[in-house]
Protein backbone atom coordinates (compact mmCIF):
# COMPACT_ATOMS: atom_id res chain seq x y z
CA UNK A 1 0.00 0.00 0.00
CA UNK A 2 1.22 3.15 -0.79
CA UNK A 3 2.72 5.46 1.66
CA UNK A 4 -0.11 8.24 0.96
CA UNK A 5 -2.54 5.62 1.41
CA UNK A 6 -1.41 4.52 4.73
CA UNK A 7 -1.33 8.14 6.13
CA UNK A 8 -4.56 8.81 5.04
CA UNK A 9 -5.95 5.15 6.98
CA UNK A 10 -4.03 5.88 10.05
CA UNK A 11 -5.66 10.00 10.22
CA UNK A 12 -9.42 8.67 10.13
CA UNK A 13 -8.18 6.18 13.62
CA UNK A 14 -8.96 8.80 16.93
CA UNK A 15 -6.38 6.36 18.85
CA UNK A 16 -2.87 7.00 18.53
CA UNK A 17 -1.58 4.22 15.80
CA UNK A 18 2.37 4.09 14.86
CA UNK A 19 3.39 1.60 11.75
CA UNK A 20 7.16 0.19 11.87
CA UNK A 21 8.28 -1.33 8.71
CA UNK A 22 10.37 -4.69 7.81
CA UNK A 23 13.18 -2.54 8.42
CA UNK A 24 12.06 -1.83 11.59
CA UNK A 25 11.98 2.13 10.87
CA UNK A 26 8.89 4.24 11.40
CA UNK A 27 6.81 4.01 8.28
CA UNK A 28 3.92 6.38 9.32
CA UNK A 29 2.14 8.30 12.80
CA UNK A 30 -1.33 9.41 12.97
CA UNK A 31 -1.80 12.99 14.82
CA UNK A 32 -2.81 11.47 18.25
CA UNK A 33 0.74 9.14 18.60
CA UNK A 34 2.65 12.26 17.29
CA UNK A 35 0.96 14.04 20.44
CA UNK A 36 1.97 11.03 23.07
CA UNK A 37 5.62 10.99 21.78
CA UNK A 38 6.08 13.93 20.53
CA UNK A 39 7.08 14.54 16.47
CA UNK A 40 8.34 11.15 15.72
CA UNK A 41 11.07 11.11 12.92
CA UNK A 42 9.53 9.17 9.66
CA UNK A 43 12.40 6.72 8.64
CA UNK A 44 14.16 6.66 11.80
CA UNK A 45 14.85 3.37 13.45
CA UNK A 46 11.86 3.02 15.88
CA UNK A 47 14.42 2.60 18.93
CA UNK A 48 15.83 6.28 18.70
CA UNK A 49 12.22 7.46 19.02
CA UNK A 50 10.15 5.20 21.59
CA UNK A 51 12.60 3.94 24.37
CA UNK A 52 9.99 2.49 26.93
CA UNK A 53 10.99 -1.37 27.29
CA UNK A 54 7.72 -2.72 26.97
CA UNK A 55 7.31 -1.33 23.23
CA UNK A 56 10.46 -2.31 22.11
CA UNK A 57 9.68 -5.99 22.94
CA UNK A 58 6.01 -6.05 21.57
CA UNK A 59 7.80 -4.70 18.11
CA UNK A 60 11.06 -7.32 18.07
CA UNK A 61 8.25 -9.99 18.84
CA UNK A 62 6.37 -8.99 15.45
CA UNK A 63 9.17 -8.33 13.09
CA UNK A 64 11.06 -11.84 14.13
CA UNK A 65 8.24 -14.05 15.48
CA UNK A 66 5.38 -12.90 13.83
CA UNK A 67 3.51 -12.91 16.88
CA UNK A 68 1.33 -10.33 18.04
CA UNK A 69 1.05 -9.01 21.84
CA UNK A 70 -0.25 -6.76 24.39
CA UNK A 71 1.20 -4.94 27.13
CA UNK A 72 0.73 -1.48 29.24
CA UNK A 73 3.18 1.20 29.89
CA UNK A 74 2.99 3.98 32.20
CA UNK A 75 3.52 7.61 31.18
CA UNK A 76 4.33 10.62 32.95
CA UNK A 77 2.62 14.22 32.40
CA UNK A 78 3.53 16.99 34.58
CA UNK A 79 1.75 16.34 37.62
CA UNK A 80 -0.24 13.67 36.24
CA UNK A 81 -0.61 9.46 34.77
CA UNK A 82 -1.32 8.50 31.91
CA UNK A 83 -2.08 4.48 31.33
CA UNK A 84 -1.99 2.47 28.11
CA UNK A 85 -2.49 -0.64 27.04
CA UNK A 86 -0.18 -1.17 24.09
CA UNK A 87 -1.46 -3.51 21.28
CA UNK A 88 1.28 -4.68 18.67
CA UNK A 89 -0.37 -6.88 15.22
CA UNK A 90 2.12 -7.89 12.49
CA UNK A 91 0.62 -6.89 9.19
CA UNK A 92 2.23 -7.41 5.97
CA UNK A 93 6.14 -7.38 7.77
CA UNK A 94 4.86 -4.43 9.17
CA UNK A 95 4.13 -3.72 12.86
CA UNK A 96 0.75 -1.88 13.65
CA UNK A 97 1.30 -0.47 17.30
CA UNK A 98 -1.98 1.07 18.74
CA UNK A 99 -2.17 2.34 22.36
CA UNK A 100 -5.38 2.53 24.44
CA UNK A 101 -5.50 5.35 26.99
CA UNK A 102 -6.67 3.53 29.77
CA UNK A 103 -5.93 6.22 32.68
CA UNK A 104 -9.95 7.26 33.02
CA UNK A 105 -10.80 3.72 33.69
CA UNK A 106 -7.81 2.83 36.12
CA UNK A 107 -8.78 6.13 38.07
CA UNK A 108 -12.42 4.89 38.17
CA UNK A 109 -11.51 1.60 39.37
CA UNK A 110 -8.88 3.12 42.07
CA UNK A 111 -11.73 5.69 43.31
CA UNK A 112 -14.19 2.48 43.78
CA UNK A 113 -11.59 0.79 45.58
CA UNK A 114 -10.95 3.33 47.88
CA UNK A 115 -14.64 4.15 48.41
CA UNK A 116 -14.88 0.35 49.29
CA UNK A 117 -12.06 0.65 51.59
CA UNK A 118 -13.06 3.68 53.35
CA UNK A 119 -16.45 2.57 53.88
CA UNK A 120 -15.02 -0.15 55.41
CA UNK A 121 -12.82 1.70 57.39
CA UNK A 122 -15.57 4.07 58.84
CA UNK A 123 -18.31 1.30 59.61
CA UNK A 124 -15.43 -1.19 61.35
CA UNK A 125 -14.72 2.00 64.02
CA UNK A 126 -17.56 2.08 65.53
CA UNK A 127 -18.72 -1.56 65.13
CA UNK A 128 -14.84 -2.81 67.07
CA UNK A 129 -16.49 -0.77 70.01
CA UNK A 130 -20.06 -1.63 69.99
CA UNK A 131 -19.30 -4.72 70.08
CA UNK A 132 -16.31 -4.78 72.70
CA UNK A 133 -18.98 -2.70 74.73
CA UNK A 134 -21.13 -5.05 74.23
CA UNK A 135 -18.99 -7.69 75.33
CA UNK A 136 -18.28 -5.54 78.45
CA UNK A 137 -21.60 -5.08 79.34
CA UNK A 138 -22.64 -9.08 79.40
CA UNK A 139 -19.50 -9.89 81.39
CA UNK A 140 -17.59 -7.33 84.17
CA UNK A 141 -20.03 -4.53 83.90
CA UNK A 142 -23.38 -6.66 84.49
CA UNK A 143 -23.89 -5.25 87.34
CA UNK A 144 -22.37 -1.67 87.07
CA UNK A 145 -24.92 0.81 86.79
CA UNK A 146 -22.65 3.54 86.42
CA UNK A 147 -20.06 1.76 83.51
CA UNK A 148 -23.42 0.74 82.32
CA UNK A 149 -24.94 4.40 81.77
CA UNK A 150 -21.38 5.50 80.46
CA UNK A 151 -20.92 2.83 77.83
CA UNK A 152 -24.85 2.91 76.32
CA UNK A 153 -23.59 6.65 75.89
CA UNK A 154 -21.00 5.93 74.07
CA UNK A 155 -22.81 3.16 71.91
CA UNK A 156 -25.29 5.47 71.19
CA UNK A 157 -23.05 8.24 69.77
CA UNK A 158 -21.52 5.34 67.70
CA UNK A 159 -24.51 4.04 66.34
CA UNK A 160 -25.73 7.77 65.42
CA UNK A 161 -22.42 8.22 63.51
CA UNK A 162 -23.09 5.10 61.37
CA UNK A 163 -26.51 6.15 60.94
CA UNK A 164 -24.92 9.58 59.67
CA UNK A 165 -23.20 7.79 57.48
CA UNK A 166 -25.33 5.43 55.92
CA UNK A 167 -27.63 8.89 55.30
CA UNK A 168 -24.76 10.66 53.70
CA UNK A 169 -23.94 7.80 51.37
CA UNK A 170 -27.69 7.22 50.07
CA UNK A 171 -28.11 11.45 49.55
CA UNK A 172 -24.57 10.91 47.68
CA UNK A 173 -25.89 7.72 45.69
CA UNK A 174 -29.26 10.00 44.94
CA UNK A 175 -27.35 13.05 44.05
CA UNK A 176 -25.29 10.72 41.63
CA UNK A 177 -28.31 9.32 40.06
CA UNK A 178 -30.20 12.53 38.76
CA UNK A 179 -26.45 13.62 37.98
CA UNK A 180 -27.10 14.38 34.38
CA UNK A 181 -30.76 15.88 34.93
CA UNK A 182 -30.95 19.38 35.25
CA UNK A 183 -32.98 20.96 37.68
CA UNK A 184 -36.27 22.69 35.82
CA UNK A 185 -37.53 24.50 38.97
CA UNK A 186 -36.83 27.98 39.48
CA UNK A 187 -36.29 28.65 43.69
CA UNK A 188 -35.67 31.80 45.41
CA UNK A 189 -32.09 31.25 46.55
CA UNK A 190 -33.01 34.36 49.00
CA UNK A 191 -35.92 32.30 50.87
CA UNK A 192 -33.31 29.04 50.94
CA UNK A 193 -30.42 30.98 52.99
CA UNK A 194 -33.06 32.52 55.03
CA UNK A 195 -34.47 29.31 55.65
CA UNK A 196 -31.23 27.59 56.76
CA UNK A 197 -29.74 30.41 59.20
CA UNK A 198 -32.94 30.67 60.54
CA UNK A 199 -32.96 26.54 61.47
CA UNK A 200 -29.45 26.90 62.85
CA UNK A 201 -29.52 30.76 64.70
CA UNK A 202 -30.32 28.71 68.06
CA UNK A 203 -27.40 26.81 67.51
CA UNK A 204 -25.34 29.09 66.74
CA UNK A 205 -26.61 31.27 69.81
CA UNK A 206 -26.22 28.94 72.11
CA UNK A 207 -22.86 28.34 71.02
CA UNK A 208 -21.95 32.06 71.58
CA UNK A 209 -21.73 33.02 67.69
CA UNK A 210 -23.12 35.12 65.50
CA UNK A 211 -24.47 34.51 62.43
CA UNK A 212 -25.44 37.04 59.65
CA UNK A 213 -27.18 36.64 56.14
CA UNK A 214 -26.42 40.13 53.88
CA UNK A 215 -28.82 39.80 50.51
CA UNK A 216 -27.20 41.95 48.62
CA UNK A 217 -29.62 41.66 45.29
CA UNK A 218 -32.92 42.13 44.29
CA UNK A 219 -33.11 38.97 41.77
CA UNK A 220 -32.55 36.06 43.81
CA UNK A 221 -34.30 33.58 41.21
CA UNK A 222 -32.49 30.25 40.04
CA UNK A 223 -32.79 27.09 38.30
CA UNK A 224 -32.71 24.75 40.89
CA UNK A 225 -33.94 22.12 43.30
CA UNK A 226 -34.95 23.65 46.74
CA UNK A 227 -34.26 20.89 48.97
CA UNK A 228 -30.59 20.20 47.27
CA UNK A 229 -30.07 23.55 47.30
CA UNK A 230 -30.86 23.70 51.29
CA UNK A 231 -28.80 21.08 51.81
CA UNK A 232 -26.07 22.62 50.41
CA UNK A 233 -26.14 25.73 52.63
CA UNK A 234 -26.57 23.60 55.63
CA UNK A 235 -23.58 21.64 55.45
CA UNK A 236 -21.77 24.83 54.54
CA UNK A 237 -23.00 26.52 57.32
CA UNK A 238 -22.70 23.75 60.15
CA UNK A 239 -18.82 23.27 59.00
CA UNK A 240 -18.29 26.72 60.06
CA UNK A 241 -19.81 26.60 63.18
CA UNK A 242 -17.65 23.29 63.65
CA UNK A 243 -14.60 24.41 62.71
CA UNK A 244 -14.91 28.13 62.30
CA UNK A 245 -16.09 28.64 66.03
CA UNK A 246 -12.65 30.67 67.41
CA UNK A 247 -13.95 33.51 65.24
CA UNK A 248 -17.08 33.60 67.07
CA UNK A 249 -19.15 34.98 63.86
CA UNK A 250 -20.20 33.29 60.54
CA UNK A 251 -21.05 35.34 57.21
CA UNK A 252 -23.55 34.41 54.86
CA UNK A 253 -23.60 36.64 51.95
CA UNK A 254 -25.64 36.35 48.72
CA UNK A 255 -24.07 39.14 45.51
CA UNK A 256 -25.30 38.62 41.81
CA UNK A 257 -23.18 38.69 39.22
CA UNK A 258 -24.00 40.38 35.97
CA UNK A 259 -21.75 38.13 34.14
CA UNK A 260 -19.58 35.47 34.69
CA UNK A 261 -17.68 33.94 31.94
CA UNK A 262 -17.44 30.37 33.08
CA UNK A 263 -21.10 30.00 33.53
CA UNK A 264 -21.57 32.08 30.75
CA UNK A 265 -24.48 34.53 32.00
CA UNK A 266 -25.55 35.97 34.92
CA UNK A 267 -24.88 33.95 38.29
CA UNK A 268 -25.57 34.67 42.20
CA UNK A 269 -23.00 34.21 44.41
CA UNK A 270 -23.64 32.87 47.21
CA UNK A 271 -20.16 33.17 50.77
CA UNK A 272 -19.93 31.21 53.95
CA UNK A 273 -16.88 32.57 55.35
CA UNK A 274 -15.78 31.76 58.78
CA UNK A 275 -13.37 33.74 61.48
CA UNK A 276 -11.55 30.77 62.62
CA UNK A 277 -8.45 29.13 62.05
CA UNK A 278 -8.12 28.34 58.38
CA UNK A 279 -7.29 25.71 56.60
CA UNK A 280 -4.08 24.64 55.06
CA UNK A 281 -3.75 25.57 51.68
CA UNK A 282 -2.54 21.91 50.75
CA UNK A 283 -5.64 20.40 52.06
CA UNK A 284 -7.62 22.58 49.66
CA UNK A 285 -7.63 20.88 46.58
CA UNK A 286 -9.00 17.57 48.07
CA UNK A 287 -11.32 18.92 50.40
CA UNK A 288 -14.43 17.54 48.22
CA UNK A 289 -12.83 14.01 47.80
CA UNK A 290 -15.39 11.64 49.77
CA UNK A 291 -13.80 11.30 53.15
CA UNK A 292 -11.06 13.51 52.72
CA UNK A 293 -10.52 15.40 56.22
CA UNK A 294 -7.92 18.27 56.23
CA UNK A 295 -8.08 17.05 60.40
CA UNK A 296 -9.51 13.61 60.73
CA UNK A 297 -9.46 13.05 64.36
CA UNK A 298 -11.25 16.23 64.99
CA UNK A 299 -13.62 15.77 62.10
CA UNK A 300 -14.69 12.44 63.98
CA UNK A 301 -14.93 13.66 67.30
CA UNK A 302 -17.76 16.39 65.47
CA UNK A 303 -19.31 14.24 63.77
CA UNK A 304 -18.55 14.46 60.28
CA UNK A 305 -18.50 11.88 58.05
CA UNK A 306 -16.09 13.32 55.21
CA UNK A 307 -18.95 12.90 52.98
CA UNK A 308 -20.50 16.54 53.10
CA UNK A 309 -18.43 18.76 50.91
CA UNK A 310 -18.80 15.78 48.13
CA UNK A 311 -22.36 16.24 48.23
CA UNK A 312 -22.55 19.40 47.96
CA UNK A 313 -19.71 19.62 45.05
CA UNK A 314 -21.97 17.14 43.10
CA UNK A 315 -25.07 19.08 44.01
CA UNK A 316 -23.43 22.04 42.72
CA UNK A 317 -22.20 20.70 39.52
CA UNK A 318 -26.11 19.22 39.15
CA UNK A 319 -26.88 23.40 38.78
CA UNK A 320 -24.22 23.67 36.52
CA UNK A 321 -22.16 25.82 39.27
CA UNK A 322 -18.74 25.77 40.78
CA UNK A 323 -18.00 25.22 44.14
CA UNK A 324 -14.89 27.46 45.44
CA UNK A 325 -13.07 26.97 48.72
CA UNK A 326 -10.17 29.76 50.02
CA UNK A 327 -8.57 30.04 53.03
CA UNK A 328 -5.04 30.53 55.01
CA UNK A 329 -4.36 29.70 58.20
CA UNK A 330 -5.58 31.73 60.54
CA UNK A 331 -7.17 33.62 58.49
CA UNK A 332 -10.99 31.83 58.54
CA UNK A 333 -12.16 29.76 55.29
CA UNK A 334 -14.89 31.03 52.42
CA UNK A 335 -16.81 28.39 50.54
CA UNK A 336 -18.50 29.88 47.96
CA UNK A 337 -21.37 28.91 45.47
CA UNK A 338 -21.88 30.13 42.09
CA UNK A 339 -25.18 29.09 40.33
CA UNK A 340 -26.30 30.25 36.92
CA UNK A 341 -29.93 32.18 36.38
CA UNK A 342 -32.39 31.86 34.02
CA UNK A 343 -32.06 33.06 31.02
CA UNK A 344 -35.11 35.15 31.33
CA UNK A 345 -33.57 36.28 34.41
CA UNK A 346 -30.57 37.41 33.27
CA UNK A 347 -31.72 39.41 30.24
CA UNK A 348 -33.40 41.61 33.24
Amino acid sequence: MPSAEIDSLIAAIPMPLIIVGSDERIEAVNDPAAELFGRLGMGRHYSLQMRQPAVAELIENCLRHNTPGTDRFRRVEGQGEQIFRITASPVQSRVVLAFEDLSQSEAANQMRRDFVANVSHELKTPLTALIGFIETLRGPAREDAPARERFLGIMERETARMNRLVSDLLSLSRVEAVAMQRPSNTVDLAQILQSVTNTLKPITEEGGMALNLVIDCEDTTVPGDADQLTQVFTNLVENALKYGAAGKKIDVTLTRLPHMAALRGNALRVDVRDYGDGINPLHIPRLTERFYRADSHRSREMGGTGLGLAIAKHIVARHRGRLQIESELGEGACFSVFLPQTPATASA
